[in-house]
């Protein structure tokens, strides 16, 4: 006997339990990765405990084994493995290899022999054996040197048994437990058994009798007629089903104890470029000798920074700056943000420069707040420069507090953040240390007192990578033409700030007072009683208790009121579409009116914050406060714009608004004829699809026809189908079918971009815009039908409306660019969707309707004319 221990994984048990324990995790790259992600961090962490000198992972193989020979129904029936699960078995066999460990499989037997055979022959010589497995039937293999450690409750719990934990937790030895399997059978494996006994009485049995060959001699005197006449019945099946049940010890392999050793050698590079790829970030740092070995871990940098918080140091730094070489002209800087919800309050604490050996920290706040003047002077000089490229991350926010400033940041070379973000768009944050992991396997403390300064000495390394991702991925155009350029329009934008009228805005917040109770005394009359309309649990008891409403949905605090439910009720009663109305108005007045107030300046100004990085799609999104998402299905709802004004009474508000901007990249991308011509006509494009799909002459279309055309026409963009498009338009599926196969008739190269579409996303794992804009799309390989369907809608509009995107992104900096150059006073100040909102000077309307109009028809050569509708108000309502 020695202290040796050998470590056996049990190599589909321990990939499954991983699969159906963790959510579905992919890469970017479509590629599944939670069973590999889950077994992973069950081995590390068991040889960490275990420490094992000998370390084997047993697989099945897809062969019948001497079971099947035996039995031909053993194991059928069983659920066939999701693609999702099989797909990642060879990469985690592949990462095996690469750990040195060895793997076992053979045909005609089942990874359980392997590990019953590899415990005998360790036991026998000394070892101590650890099985690590998520299958109680490996527990007949437990003994006094053999410990089973069964996998619990996703992969996180675990149970570990010998002998004598299986006699006290049990009552039967590990040997005995084969008997139980052959009385009760099993399930998964289509094991027999003999029926009518159950887990419990198994167990009873053979605590009682000791093996199923007692209880045969036995039968006589077990009491339950029923029973016995099973046993009497079943004798030979429960003795075959323990057979069957039996694991073999000595399968005919060869082995020595030498070719298991736990190595200390193993291709960690080739780890390293393997977890990256799968984007396996917290495991890296988990395997010794990954890092550290080329790349020192940034805690090993000297870091030596030059402060620089006086006048004099500063102008020294920029001196040095005009009279020194930069390498690629290339000015490393990172900026130390401090952001409010009002934007008035935004500051730029610090700047870090790294200029190669050197690292500058700029006391910016402190030198501002010293001389203004002075210090912009100084920085005009150092950021305006035209020679000098910057490389920075998430420069929208500094360069919008710069603008503030009266400092523009000229030629931004590289933004980190939103490369990174074109490179994959399917992530929730795109935070500098992450990226940093990513591209660099450097991982930096938030608590570093550092930390900013050893981020900036990252950004060659990360500037490096990540261009060679965009020029891979055919972005260069879409970065350096649209993205970068646009960080100037979104930081104007922010400066400029829409202007409130608060006088508008105390009467909407007194029209949304007498509303809101107007249609709470409604929804008390309808209840006949008054109740807190916010309680869910006291409207429950109303709708379902006291107004005897069809139960939808119940939660553990009782009924559900939620949207949906609602949604389900609308037909039911009167009291639904009140309370549907009320809660949406409840919304807009804390959101639009009691919010809007907490984040006006003292301008008199809203300055929302626009977001580049967020959105799937490469839509822009707002914050404080969202200014796209006002929801105008309400009148109350519209009548929020009329607060938002001009700057001045010699100004107006100019919106410029696409015209059916997705279908006329539709027709573009699809290379339809039909939808082509009907927009090269200037044809009412909906009245059309009514005229094709309901075969009525035009002049008689009617408006309900009209309104359902426009229903198929934007639902095709979404890849909308009958079952949805029935339920929006109140018909049945079979007229929603008709509707969709006729328009598909009439537009067949429609029909023939969606179905080419979806294949190129199954092959590709993503989809592109006109611009080479990319979106991953992992559901589109899901076994699940619901998910792969919501995946294969994804595929077929991602290019309609990342185009849409990218068409109004680049007409906004067109706009943006002509009114500069035309020294113009009016500006852009707000984004919504397909609408670009200006505030004009009354004395250049002219001249900027013009500019808008041309710039953003004009944006790319497409085989559909692009239509701008103009219109002009004294308030954005008006406009609108």
């Amino acid at each position: 006997m020695n202290d040796e221990k050998l470590l056996i994984l049990d190599g589909h048990s321990l990939m499954n339990r991983a699969f159906y324990a963790l959510p579905d995790l992919t890469n970017s790259e479509g590629t599944h990765t939670n069973a590999v992600y889950g077994f992973l961090n069950m081995l590390l962490k068991m040889k960490k405990e275990i420490e094992p000198d000998y370390i084997v992972c047993t697989f099945d193989r897809s062969a019948p084994t001497f079971r099947h020979d035996k039995y031909s129904e053993y194991k059928a029936g069983r659920k066939k493995m999701p693609p999702e699960l099989s797909q990642q078995f060879p990469i985690i066999q592949e990462i095996l290899n690469m750990m040195s460990i060895n793997i076992f499989e053979i045909d005609g037997f089942e990874a359980d022999d392997l590990m019953g055979t590899l415990s005998v022959f360790a036991e026998d010589k000394g070892v101590e054996v650890y099985i690590i497995t998520g299958d109680r039937d490996a527990l007949q293999l437990a003994t006094d040197r053999v410990k089973v450690v069964i996998t619990k409750k996703g992969i996180t719990q675990r149970e570990i048994y010998d002998k004598n934990r299986m006699i006290e937790e049990y009552g039967v030895t590990p040997t005995q437990f084969i008997d139980v399997k052959g009385l009760m059978g099993d399930n998964s494996d289509n094991i027999p058994g003999v029926p009518g006994i159950g887990e419990k009485t198994a167990f009873k049995l053979i605590k009682e009798y000791k093996n199923i060959e007692n209880v045969f001699e036995n039968i006589d005197n077990i009491s339950g007629k029923k029973l016995r006449e099973n046993l009497k019945k079943y004798m030979e099946q429960a003795a075959f089903s323990k057979k069957l049940a039996t694991i073999i010890t000595d399968v005919p392999i060869e082995m020595d104890l030498k070719s298991i050793e736990s190595k200390s050698e193993y291709d960690a590079e080739g780890l390293k470029g393997l977890f990256e790829k799968l984007e396996f970030k917290s495991l890296i740092s988990k395997i010794p000798k990954i890092e550290g070995q080329e790349k020192p871990e940034i805690d090993d940098f000297k870091v030596e920074v030059n402060n620089i918080n006086t006048l004099a140091g500063l102008q020294k730094f920029v001196d040095h700056l005009a009279d020194s070489k930069i390498e690629d002209n290339l000015l490393y800087v990172n900026f130390k943000v401090v952001s409010e919800k009002v934007y008035s309050k935004n500051f730029i604490d610090k700047i870090f420069i790294n200029l190669g050996e050197e690292n500058f920290e700029i006391d910016i706040n402190k030198l501002y707040g010293e001389d203004s003047s002075s210090t912009v002077k100084l920085m005009k000089n150092l950021f305006e420069n035209p020679d000098l490229g910057k490389v920075s991350y998430d420069i929208k926010a500094p360069c919008s507090i710069l603008h503030k400033m009266g400092i523009k940041l000229l030629k931004i070379k590289f933004d980190i953040k939103i490369a990174a973000y074109l490179i994959d768009s399917s992530k929730s944050n795109y935070e500098l240390a992450d990226i940093i992991k990513q591209y660099t396997g450097i991982n930096i403390s938030k608590e570093d007192k550092n930390l900013f300064v050893k981020e900036t000495m990252m950004f060659d390394k990360i500037y490096s990578s990540l261009r060679q991702k965009i020029e891979e991925g055919d972005m260069e155009k879409l970065l350096y033409e649209v993205e970068q350029p646009l960080i100037h329009v979104l930081a104007s934008m922010e400066y400029e700030g829409f202007k409130v009228d608060m006088s508008k805005l105390m009467q909407q917040e007194n029209k949304f007072k007498l509303e809101i109770e107007r249609i709470q005394k409604k929804i008390y009359s309808l209840a006949e009683e008054e109740f807190n309309i916010n309680s869910p649990k006291q409207l429950g008891k109303i709708l379902f208790e006291k107004l005897d409403l069809p139960v939808i949905k119940k939660t553990k605090t009782g009924y559900s009121t939620n949207a949906e439910v609602l949604e389900k009720l609308k037909d039911k009663h009167p009291i639904i579409e009140n309370i549907v109305y009320y809660r949406q108005l409840t919304k807009l007045y804390s959101t639009y009116i009691e919010g809007l107030k907490t984040v006006i300046g003292e301008d008199s100004k809203i300055h929302s914050s626009f977001n580049q990085t967020v959105t799937t799609t490469g839509r822009l999104s707002s914050t404080e406060p969202n200014l796209q998402n006002i929801p105008i299905k309400y009148e109350m709802g519209k009548e929020i714009r009329k607060i938002f004004v001009p700057d001045n009474e010699n100004c107006v508000i100019l919106s410029a608004d696409y015209s059916q901007i997705e279908l006329r990249v539709l027709a573009h991308i699809a290379d339809d004829k039909n939808l082509i011509s009907a927009f090269i006509n200037h044809s009412d494009i909906h009245t059309k699809t009514a005229s094709e799909v309901f075969k009525v002459p035009i002049d008689q279309v009617t408006p309900t026809q009209r309104s359902n055309a426009k229903a198929v026409n934007f639902g095709i963009v979404y890849g909308i189908g009958d079952f949805s498009l029935a339920k929006n338009l109140k018909i049945s599926r079979k007229e929603a079918k008709l509707y969709i196969d006729t328009y598909f008739e009439r537009y067949p190269n429609v029909k023939l971009y969606m179905d080419n579409i979806v294949k190129e996303a199954k092959k590709d794992f993503y989809v592109t815009t006109l611009m080479n804009r990319r979106r991953f799309i992992p559901e589109i390989k899901s076994s699940n039908k619901i998910i792969r369907s919501l995946g294969e809608r994804l595929a077929m509009n991602t290019p309609i409306q990342g185009s849409a995107a990218d068409i109004i992104k680049i007409a906004m900096v067109n706009v943006y660019r002509r009114l500069e150059q035309g020294n113009l006073k009016s500006k852009l100040i707000l984004q919504v969707h397909d609408e670009l909102i200006l505030n004009v000077y009354k004395e250049e309307l002219e001249k900027v309707k013009g500019i808008v109009k041309e710039e953003m028809e004009n944006v790319l050569d497409l085989k559909v004319p692009l239509e701008v509708d103009i219109s002009i108000g004294s308030n954005w309502y008006e406009a609108k």
